[in-house]
């Protein structure tokens, strides 16, 4: 009888342990676990939190058409504007989009870009600036934020955004190599 309690007791203890185990695995070890276990539902997908990810675009992509952009008809529509410089076109359909995703941060760059395009120097300013507020670490929004400092005549301020570039990309990146390219040639030309 005490042999057999205690073989129950063992084999209870394990169904709490592999139950346990079960809750704080992650995937995909969790949806391991439950196939092995015989669980009967679908393991449900992981939401990544836009947040903990932060999406950063160069311009040089522009022409690829994203998941994200065939959700949207209007920000694919702005991103085909800019690739054909279209740059009143990109503006107006790329705030359809915004009105729809207000912290996308990539759709304010893109309108930013746009605006400085058209030497809109005020309206590219507060779009870039937009876009930091939203995502702080927006290598292009940093990139485009400098080249319009040049475009002002404030190459100070450019290496400023060529610093915080240099901060954030630990790797090399485009948008570092870009700015230097843009702040040597514009110290150049002075």
């Amino acid at each position: 009888m005490m042999i057999r309690s205690i073989a129950m007791a063992a084999g209870l203890g394990a169904l709490v342990a592999a139950g346990v185990l079960y809750a704080a695995a992650a995937p995909p070890w969790r949806d391991m676990m439950a196939v092995l276990l015989g669980a009967s539902e679908q393991p449900r997908e992981a939401k990544l939190v836009t947040e903990e990810w932060p999406i950063c675009t160069a311009m040089g992509s522009m022409g690829s058409e994203a998941d994200w952009t065939q959700l949207d008809p209007d920000f694919a529509a702005g991103k085909r504007a800019l690739v054909a410089e279209d740059w009143n076109g990109a503006i107006v359909a790329l705030k359809l989009a915004l009105l729809r995703d207000p912290r996308n941060a990539d759709l304010q760059n893109y309108i930013g870009y746009a605006h400085r395009r058209l030497r809109q120097f005020g309206p590219a300013m507060q779009s870039y600036q937009q876009a930091l507020v939203l995502n702080r670490r927006h290598r292009s929004a940093h990139e485009h934020l400098g080249e319009l400092y040049l475009a002002l005549g404030d190459p100070a301020k450019a290496r400023e955004q060529l610093a915080r570039l240099e901060e954030i990309c630990l790797v090399p990146c485009a948008e570092v190599d870009d700015l230097k390219r843009a702040v040597a040639n514009a110290l150049a030309t002075r």
